[in-house]
């Protein structure tokens, strides 16, 4: 079973303040005409098959030409889709019933209820039979009513117990493919500055429960890489999304499983993007000068070392650049002027951030000290208090004769995303 395995097409996308439609209709035609040479058994998407949950008719169009002429090749190429984080489960999920019948797999959506599982593509080669499982992104809410209302305490849970759910014959080669951010093994993954991530790592989720299968086609990370093993694997993007990757070679990913128990096979061939991402770093007078024919149509971040600012440097350059994403100044004055401005940050509890939003209201602000000094009391003598614990008793007091409902909605509506927030079956609530 040979099989392309793609992810974060991100069509739609713009690089700063340029728009990157003829970037990915050439690097698409590029994986089109590399279907045709290699001829796979399937074509594998593992999520971020657009920028945006809602978008623009220009990108719809994108992916309409890129399914079109993937459906064209002869003999048919199955095609197995899942939605990512970027996506919106219900519209890529349109229409999947047709065109499942034409040999277009498309899972958008997750479980809705305990009678429904993942939804499972197979397909046959000459050892026999391959069954390709289609995860799409999830959050633990997203799950809840597979579980009994029961929402998973965290990312990695919720990937644990929706797998645990699946039968997968172990005799058979089985393929998951799922969007999110695994970590483990020990390795340390690499990211780029065009992803997105949760604060505190909440969003990662640990490999451990996709080793049982032969292969884990994964999408979320832009950068090429595996993890852990070599059947654990981010394609990464088939273009530069930021300067930050301006050093990374984008390939295409070819994964080949034979019999099982064969160790997998992962072969890459080069793209051949329109434009290159590209740093550049001088004084204006050696950029002027020096820069490769080949560069100047390419998206560029430049980075002047002039200790005396030079009149205009962006329409200077803008002469020999095409496409100049920014224009940064680094010398002696810059480097001095952030010295001085660095500051030192400290976090703030939640508890510190929820006694701020009173401090415009002194009726609210003596209350809140009033709790806050109550809970300090008990400390002394003793006792012990945690935050969400601090959090009601401030509510509380600040409720009392107030009856301000509007307030305490949003109150917990602010801390019930963290967790902390203890709702009080009391009077004033």
């Amino acid at each position: 079973m040979r099989f392309i395995h793609l992810s974060d097409l991100h069509i739609g996308r713009q690089l700063h303040q340029y728009n990157l439609k003829e970037d990915q209709e050439h690097i698409l035609g590029e994986v089109v005409e590399y279907a045709r040479m290699l001829r796979p058994d399937a074509i594998v998407i593992a999520g971020d098959v657009y920028d945006k949950s809602v978008p623009s008719a220009e990108a719809v169009g994108i992916f309409d030409w890129f399914l079109t002429a993937l459906s064209a090749l002869k003999p048919e190429i199955p095609i197995l889709i899942i939605s990512g984080n970027h996506d919106s489960a219900q519209r890529i999920d349109y229409a999947s019933g047709i065109l499942g019948q034409k040999g277009i797999y498309i899972a958008g959506k997750l479980p809705q209820n305990q009678e429904e599982f993942l939804k499972k593509v197979t397909l046959q080669d000459e050892y026999g039979e391959v069954d390709f499982y289609l995860l799409p992104f999830l959050k633990p809410g997203y799950v809840r009513t597979v579980f009994d209302g029961e929402m998973p305490e965290s990312y990695s849970k919720a990937v644990q117990m929706l797998l645990e759910r699946e039968l997968v014959d172990t005799t058979k080669r089985n393929v998951i493919v799922t969007h999110q951010f695994y970590t483990g093994a020990g390795q340390k993954t690499e990211t780029c500055d065009s992803e997105i991530f949760s604060v505190g790592g909440i969003d990662n989720v640990d490999v451990t429960p996709l080793l049982r299968f032969d292969y884990a086609a994964l999408g979320h990370l832009h950068s090429a890489q595996k993890v852990g093993r070599e059947s654990v694997r981010y394609p990464g993007t088939l273009l530069k999304y930021s300067v930050s990757e301006c050093n990374q070679t984008k390939s295409l990913h070819l994964v080949t499983l034979k019999e099982k128990g064969t160790p997998v096979e992962v072969e890459t061939y080069p793209l051949h993007p329109l434009r290159n991402v590209k740093k550049f770093r001088g004084t204006l007078k050696e950029l002027l000068k020096t820069v490769p024919e080949e560069a100047k149509e390419d998206y560029v971040s430049i980075t002047l070392t002039d200790e005396t600012d030079p009149y205009r440097p962006k329409e200077q350059l803008e002469k020999v650049f095409s496409h100049i994403l920014e224009v940064r100044m680094d010398n002696s004055r810059t480097r001095q002027k952030l010295m001085k401005d660095a500051e030192v940050v400290r976090m703030a509890s939640p508890l510190e951030i929820f006694r701020g939003l009173f401090s415009g209201d002194a009726g609210k602000s003596a209350e809140c000290r009033r709790a806050a000094g109550d809970e300090q009391d008990r400390r002394r003598d003793g006792g012990r208090i945690d935050e969400a614990d601090q959090i009601d008793n401030v509510c509380l007091w600040v409720l009392q004769g107030s009856g301000e409902n509007r307030f305490y909605r949003n109150t917990k509506r602010m801390f019930s995303d963290h967790g902390r927030y203890r709702r009080r079956k009391d009077n004033h609530l």
